[in-house]
């Protein structure tokens, strides 16, 4: 049985990467606990498995005159009997393994090393993942659920609830998808993993991955205004006179923005120059149209934007779209008319 034991720790080392010592280690303890449970013993006991796997058990207890508590003492008489140099307040410890501990041992020592296991794969398995926190990781399609998609994602699985899920996007079994982790947390119930496809951060993280000069700091992006699923416009800047921002991340011939776009699946992507001037930065987050006058109310921080008549639903954009996005990428509040409309003539 010695030998099956080690046998076994060594198996779990290989399998489950877990150092043998510490196996050990919660095999004492749980051992130490199933003696003091089945033999009413005191505190004072201690557990050693040597390298072969055998198993002993030692008990402490103080020499006193009076035994009131015969789990932790014994008599100067009974402590002479083992040894005739033995005091009165002397520690002695007595070796005294059971029998048929053998048994008891393995019963208890198995559902101890069982939660030992499951308590250091969730550790390393949160430390392997707690840095891909506001990160883009990739994921397989596992099934599509009520509660949301199933991903598996490494050696784990996660729910990508309904409201992370892009609007438009259909996932499949065996699908690879590129998933925005939103919060990695370590909890009684194991390893909690949430994502999203609707995350703004999905659109910043993939610039990054496919844009050197936005990984290195040379091209900055300033701020992210997204419609998941549908579009989204990002505001980028140099700190390079000598590199042109909008150029970096579209690509030579569009490739660095399409690799982009690949990861967000039907999803289209605006790039546009920030400005610190908010007349020039607004009047870029609404192109594709082309404005004529923009007019700031700096107190109420909201602008009107007058295009020419025939690009004011380019300028709005489907059901609103464009102005919103363009609003939410300044943080300005904007209302965009037409030059009839204004009875301006430019």
């Amino acid at each position: 049985m010695a030998n099956e034991l080690m046998m076994a720790l060594d198996l779990l080392e290989k399998e489950k990467k877990i150092n043998k010592d510490d196996l050990l280690a919660t095999l004492r303890t749980a051992l130490a606990s199933a003696y003091r449970k089945y033999y009413n013993a005191g505190e004072n006991v201690e557990v050693d498995i040597d390298e072969e796997g055998n198993i002993r058990v030692h008990t402490q207890k103080t020499v006193v005159e009076t035994v009131e508590d015969s789990a932790n003492e014994l008599t100067l008489e009974e402590a002479q009997k083992i040894n005739p140099r033995y005091g009165m307040g002397d520690v002695v410890v007595l070796e005294t393994t059971p029998k048929n501990f053998g048994r008891i041992a393995a019963q208890n020592a198995k559902q101890m090393l069982v939660q030992h296991i499951r308590e250091e794969e969730r550790g390393r398995m949160y430390s392997e993942y707690q840095n891909k926190e506001n990160d883009v990781i990739m994921g397989t399609v596992q099934k599509n659920e009520k509660r949301g998609v199933l991903i598996e994602i490494g050696s784990t699985e996660t729910i990508m609830p309904i409201q992370e899920q892009a609007p438009g996007e259909v996932y499949h079994p065996g699908q690879k998808l590129l998933v925005y982790v939103t919060e990695v947390r370590n909890t009684s119930k194991g390893l909690q993993i949430t994502v999203s496809r609707t995350h703004p951060g999905l659109v910043r993280r993939l610039f990054e991955r496919e844009v050197p000069e936005i990984a290195n700091g040379t091209v900055e992006i300033k701020s992210i205004a997204r419609e998941a699923g549908s579009r989204s416009k990002i505001a980028v800047c140099s700190n390079n006179p000598n590199v042109d921002a909008v150029g970096a991340c579209v690509g030579q011939k569009g490739a660095r923005v399409a690799a982009v776009l690949r990861g967000m699946g039907e999803e289209k992507v605006d790039i546009v120059k920030y400005s610190e001037d908010p007349t020039v930065f607004i009047t870029e987050s609404v192109s594709p149209a082309k404005v004529l006058r923009v007019t700031l109310d700096k107190e109420g921080k909201s602008a009107e934007v007058v295009v020419p008549e025939f690009q004011l639903s380019l300028a709005i954009g489907k059901e609103g779209q464009n102005a919103r996005l363009a609003a939410k990428l300044t943080g300005w509040k904007i209302d965009i008319k037409s030059d009839k409309e204004v009875g301006e003539v430019f």
